[in-house]
């Protein structure tokens, strides 16, 4: 129902703004711009769904691999007591803790082709255990928070970005993006367990989130000492290693239990062709209404009324000109990209602006692709609080961007 009422909106207030470009700035340009993006982003959707195909088939593939040979089962049993807490509907030792652990720790180490399909398969299984099946379930709504909050320990993608457009220091967004990140996780998590009245002062949960605060200032720490060509090597290396092996302890166990390894693979991929196909129509329904909303022009006018407004306040306005990259985050993980590319061409890479945008950039995922393929994915229509306890997580990370962005570079 919420998605309905977005989609709807973004259409509207597209018309809206289109018009009153015609008719009384007579650009004749605005309504052609429109439609042009309406093809433009439903081909990238295809493209995106297409592009998914082989990954899906090939990491659910292996995840087969590693549910038949107990991996999945032994984190399971393993994070059972954490996730009891933040997954209270989750019977006690069932698989899907395995994948939810699997899907979030490929989030942190910044492998988003891995993260989606485990992510996907997760919610299969969630599926699993929903009673209304076109409705998000408690669970459903956490692990979904859980993913558009963006915990990511290495953004090497964007450091990549800052050294492309010459920043003196690439790397030295990696502590505040950390920061930032950790944030916006930590207010997700604490949103969406008050929309499901779930209990924070909890021994074990208490414990995890204090433990995790301690890896994180571990990382930071470690990091810190670094240089920048090190910890790009570090940061990608390690998170490959780690990744592959992941394989190669899913195939080890697979043969301890005698599992025909190649026929379990071509189980899961087949499931993963089939996910990729399922999610066409519900990412091209999410694009299309971003695309036209920004070749509307609408995005502008936001932007310039903020600033307008943050200007007549007194307050220091700079931080403005890197909104365009935090309001497109939550739509378009690719038109988020291209608008700290743009705030960093604009402004420099070693600006205010441009590093705040990168901040943001790093700071949360993208909430409505995110919720368009993973709900998509097992055909729920109606979302409850999720795009609300989503959004707010990217609130608190957009605030934390800003203030860590003054505290490190004003």
């Amino acid at each position: 129902m919420v998605l309905n009422y977005i989609w709807i909106f973004f259409f509207l207030a597209a018309f809206a703004v289109a018009m009153v470009r015609l008719l009384f700035f007579g650009d004749w340009d605005v309504f052609p711009a429109i439609i042009g993006s309406t093809f433009e982003t439903s081909r990238t959707a295809f493209e995106i769904s297409l592009g998914l195909t082989g990954v899906l088939s090939l990491w659910m593939g292996v995840m087969k691999i590693g549910e038949r040979g107990g991996v999945v089962d032994i984190l399971a049993r393993l994070l059972g007591p954490v996730f009891k807490c933040l997954f209270p509907e989750i019977p006690k030792g069932h698989p899907v803790v395995g994948n939810i652990f699997m899907n979030i720790s490929a989030n942190m180490l910044g492998l988003d082709n891995a993260a989606t399909p485990l992510g996907l398969k997760a919610m299969e299984r969630l599926q699993e255990l929903n009673t209304k099946k076109d409705t998000a379930s408690n669970a459903m709504i956490m692990f979904l928070v859980l993913n558009t909050s963006g915990l990511t320990l290495i953004p090497v993608s964007i450091m990549v970005y800052r050294a492309q457009q010459g920043a003196a220091n690439p790397t030295d967004i990696f502590i505040p993006i950390l920061l930032a990140t950790f944030c916006s996780t930590l207010a997700g998590i604490v949103i969406t367990a008050l929309f499901q009245r779930i209990r924070l002062f909890q021994r074990t949960l208490l414990l995890a989130l204090g433990g995790m605060s301690v890896l994180m200032a571990g990382v930071v720490y470690g990091f810190a000492r670094l240089d920048s060509i090190m910890m790009e090597r570090v940061g990608t290396t390690s998170a490959n290693v780690i990744l592959f092996c992941i394989i190669i302890t899913f195939i080890l166990a697979a043969m301890r239990r005698k599992v025909n390894v190649y026929e379990a693979f071509i189980e899961g991929a087949k499931a993963g062709f089939e996910t990729a196909v399922r999610i066409i129509p519900y990412l091209v329904a999410i694009l299309v209404a971003v695309g036209v909303f920004r070749a509307s022009g609408a995005m502008d006018y936001i932007i310039g009324g903020v600033q307008t407004l943050v200007a007549s306040t007194g307050l220091d306005a700079e931080w403005v000109g890197a909104l365009p990259t935090a309001l497109m985050k939550p739509l378009s993980g690719s038109g988020a990209r291209g608008m700290m590319v743009d705030a960093m061409t604009t402004y420099g890479a070693d600006s205010f602006v441009g590093r705040l945008s990168c901040i943001f950039q790093g700071s949360t995922d993208t909430t409505f692709y995110i919720l368009a393929v993973y709900f998509g994915s097992v055909g729920i229509r109606r979302t409850r609080h999720a795009v609300a306890a989503g959004l707010l997580a990217d609130l608190a990370g957009m605030i934390a961007a800003i203030a860590i962005a003054y505290l490190f570079f004003a």
